[in-house]
């Protein structure tokens, strides 16, 4: 029988936009764009008309008419059934796992820059097993105080984008632009693009995050689209302009994904004492953007991860919560395990922090995208078998352009899956492939192994 929980309903329109700004709005994504050359700022707004808007509309729609907690598990188990909803959502937990060491070896990096040198990749990995544990804790506190570790980080990107932006523009005054804008370089070239477009693609899911808490949302039928609509625009916003101000400073040669924040940031400020002083303070504020992030994915996954074990469809002690704060404790102590043996593994393998970045960004995506795949069949679906359902939020145009945005969705999706397994420039990325196939096999096992407990 499934275990009842009172969630306290405490998040707001505000809470729920800020959430999302942080979920999405990546700076480790801006470097990767900027990467792609003067072109990237082409690939934001054309992405943004056909992935990023109808992903955006679908999420609205889903989370307002199924308003169920655990988000993206609860509608593909509702179009698909439990098994499937599981798979879905061992796919959203995993992801999380593997992808948070990325994004804490990013924060190691960016700290041996700021004030150790000399720290070794061991030093650094020993960082991002110390923050995979700090999430851990965070997402067992109570929401109506862990959403602030979100929230905090919202803003604090927001001011980062915004001296980025300015300071872009003081540099292109003074000094011209590093890379040259015009017809020609905006024009994609598939050649130079391909191999980083998908971060591009992977930098703008998150949308239906939010949802995962649906049952500790004060008013989901007003305030998610609401939500969708302010932070939608102010993430592509920022996108945009801030790949340009990286663009305005550093050649694309020199753009490194792991540094290039805070390279940026000196060549606009570090002339002076106070300009390099003022470059460790935003370096400071970056570094607490990059645990937010981890710690927002974690939340929204951990909540879709034991929705799918309390449904007996997953391991019962991944649906274990806590007793007195109701929040997800069995799934986020599984995380900051697996995070944990991830970081150590693959500290034993890469040469750089850029490497191990890379190598754990690109295997977690893979399994990530599956998710939204589920997703985008799920809309299609309860569209068809739920159609006389209430809707307070429909995705507009009419049946036809609802099936023109998920199937334009399913495109995209699918583009980047195959540009994660098989890069231009070096082939098939068979590491990659095969570690989300045994990462998936492992899921399906699980699954089975919650049949058997609770036949």
């Amino acid at each position: 029988m499934r275990m009842s929980i009172n969630h306290i309903k405490t998040l707001k329109a505000r809470d729920l936009t800020l959430f999302t700004v942080s979920a999405i709005l990546l700076l480790d994504t801006l470097a990767a764009a900027a990467s792609v050359g003067v072109s990237s700022l082409f690939w934001w707004l054309f992405l943004a008309v056909i992935f990023f808007l109808p992903f955006g509309l679908i999420s609205a729609e889903m989370g307002t008419t199924y308003p169920e907690q655990g988000g993206v598990y609860a509608w593909v188990r509702n179009a698909y059934g439990k098994r499937w909803g599981s798979r879905i959502s061992w796919a959203y937990w995993v992801n999380t796992a593997l992808w948070n060491p990325s994004i804490f070896i990013l924060f190691a990096g960016v700290f041996k820059q700021l004030f150790a040198p000399e720290l070794s990749l061991a030093g650094q990995i020993i960082i991002g097993i110390v923050l995979s544990w700090v999430s851990v804790i965070v997402n067992i506190v109570t929401l109506k105080v862990g959403k602030w570790v979100p929230n905090v980080g919202a803003i604090l990107k927001l001011i980062i984008f915004i001296t980025l932006i300015i300071g872009g523009l003081n540099y292109v005054q003074e000094n011209g632009m590093a890379n040259r804008i015009s017809w020609e370089t905006l024009t994609p070239t598939w050649s130079g693009s391909l191999e980083y477009i998908p971060a591009i693609i992977y930098g703008m899911l998150g949308f239906e995050l939010m949802s995962a808490s649906a049952d500790e949302i004060k008013n989901p039928a007003r305030d998610l689209p609401r939500a969708t609509l302010f932070s939608g625009c102010i993430i592509l916003l920022f996108y945009v302009l801030g790949t340009l101000a990286i663009l305005a400073a550093v050649p694309v040669a020199d753009v490194n994904l792991v540094e290039g924040l805070v390279d940026t940031l000196t060549l606009f400020f570090g002339d002076s004492s106070l300009g390099i002083a003022f470059v460790t303070v935003l370096g400071i504020a970056a570094l607490y953007t990059f645990l937010s992030n981890g710690v927002t994915w974690a939340m929204g996954c951990n909540r879709a991860m034991a929705e799918a074990a309390l449904d007996g469809e997953l391991p019962k002690i991944l649906g274990k919560t806590h007793p007195r704060n109701g929040t997800p404790m069995g799934a986020a102590i599984a995380m900051g395990v697996v995070s944990t043996l991830v970081l150590l593994f693959y500290g034993l393998i890469a040469s750089s922090n850029e490497d191990l970045f890379w190598s754990l960004f690109s295997f977690s995506a893979v399994i990530f995208l599956l998710t939204y795949v589920g997703m985008m069949l799920a809309f299609l679906k309860l569209r068809k078998m739920d159609s006389q359902r209430h809707r307070p939020f429909r995705v507009p145009g009419g049946k036809l352009f609802a099936r023109i945005a998920a199937y334009s969705c399913l495109f995209v999706i699918a583009l980047a899956l195959f540009l994660f397994i098989w890069t231009p420039a070096e082939g098939m990325q068979w590491p990659v492939f095969l570690g989300a196939i045994i990462t998936m096999a492992l899921g399906e096992f699980l699954v089975r192994k919650a049949e058997h407990e609770n036949s």
